[in-house]
């Protein structure tokens, strides 16, 4: 057992101020170090001096790390580089105990013991960090090179047939959701007789004015108004549990979008097109100024009709068109208002949106089972780990696995 720090040598990258030349190193940085590896044809060139290239160059065996951000702790392991150098935001190991294995080590950093370390570690800027010193205290247990030769094998092997199954119950959890959304279109787009075409303002009910929420909710307040925000649009349907409160007060201005229950919500900020229900037990709650409750008039559209019609490639097309801004993405109400709905006539619609209730049923519990699988496999993964850095791994066990 050692700390990191004493069996490599650790280093911070090379800070460069988005420089970057036609020729040179390949400059590597946090967001070139995706999931399946690095494509280094993607990786800009760098300009740098030949001493700060000799200091910063990566070669096989360096592990990099992000040091901060959404990806902190996520590391890579460098086999076969082009030349190239890493960025300040990327954290160089470098073994230099010639009893310890790049590989085995670089298989010690997908541990949950590691990443619990990293959790607790981190610390600093609202966006988290974890720096060198606290890499270089973290402790690795190793055996012998010949042993870490056979785990590193056997994890290789198992890993390879583990990321198939991953990839394969990936691709089948798309597969259902795509083809649930084919079926929508299909649907939607076999337009027969009776359909009509009218803007969503004039199927809105009368007393639906297509209006934002409240603007500035204020803070917390126990047992206060509940209040639906853009981060809450999560499920098909929104319910009272986890949502924010605040003084009711502060809704005085805003009845036009006090809630009945049953309304679609739809976001216009942010996240534009997406879209929930709400239960019936949010009637008298509020909204934010990110979404805008939908009611229709009962003789033109349905409800559970009209969730389909706005989740449609036809609306959210519409949406996309009309949705504007850089930092915050947003719709403004006339273009809402102006959304064209193309619809058939309400019994037509209750059967439409019968047959799409089935069949998203059907859809959810397929992508329930390959959730699962996911899971599973990232359990099984998590066990072998263990068991190889814990001295009980053998291949019998995990073939078995």
């Amino acid at each position: 057992m050692k700390q990191l720090g004493r069996v490599s040598a650790i280093k911070y990258g090379f800070t460069e101020k988005a420089r970057h030349a036609p020729v040179g190193p390949r400059f590597l940085r946090i967001t070139d170090i995706q999931d399946s590896g690095v494509d280094w044809s993607t990786v800009p060139y760098c300009p740098i001096s030949e001493p700060d290239k000799r200091q910063f160059r990566l070669k096989s065996g360096d592990i990099v790390f992000a040091r901060t951000g959404a990806t902190t702790g996520k590391s890579f392991l460098i086999i076969d580089p082009p030349d190239a150098v890493f960025a300040s935001y990327l954290i160089r190991l470098r073994i230099s105990e010639d009893r310890l294995l790049p590989e085995f080590v670089s298989y010690y950093f997908q541990t949950k013991k590691y990443w619990d370390a990293i959790s607790g570690g981190i610390a600093g800027s609202a966006q988290g960090g974890f720096n060198a010193s606290k890499l270089a205290e973290l402790e690795i247990a190793f055996p012998t090179r010949t042993e870490q030769r056979r785990i590193v094998a056997i994890l290789d092997e198992a890993f390879a047939g583990l990321e198939a199954m991953r990839a394969n119950a990936e691709k089948n959890l798309q597969n259902a959701s795509d083809l649930f959304d084919s079926c929508l279109q299909s649907v939607l787009t076999q337009r027969g007789k009776g359909w009509k075409q009218k803007t969503l303002e004039e199927v809105a009910d009368a007393d639906c004015t297509l209006s934002y929420g409240i603007v500035q909710p204020g803070s917390e307040v126990p047992k206060g108004l509940p209040i639906v925000r853009p981060t809450d649009l999560t499920t098909k349907v929104v319910r009272l549990d986890g949502l924010k409160r605040i003084d009711p007060n502060l809704a005085q201005g805003y009845t036009r979008t006090t809630l009945k229950g049953g309304e679609l919500l739809l976001c216009v900020r942010g996240s534009t097109g997406v879209l929930s229900i709400a239960a019936p037990e949010l009637a008298g709650a509020n909204v934010t100024r990110g979404i805008v409750p939908i009611r229709f008039h009962a003789n033109e559209l349905a409800s559970d009709f009209g969730y389909y019609l706005i989740r449609s490639d036809e609306v959210q097309n519409q949406i996309r068109e009309k949705t504007y801004g850089a930092a915050l993405m947003q719709i403004n109400i006339r273009d809402l208002r102006n959304l064209t709905l193309t619809f058939p006539p309400l019994k037509e619609q209750r059967a439409i949106a019968i047959k799409l209730d089935a069949l998203a049923s059907e859809t959810q519990s397929l992508e329930s089972i390959y959730s699962q699988k996911l899971a599973a496999i990232a359990e099984l993964k998590q066990s072998i780990l263990q068991k190889a850095f814990s001295g009980q791994l053998t291949s019998s066990e995990t073939i078995a696995a």
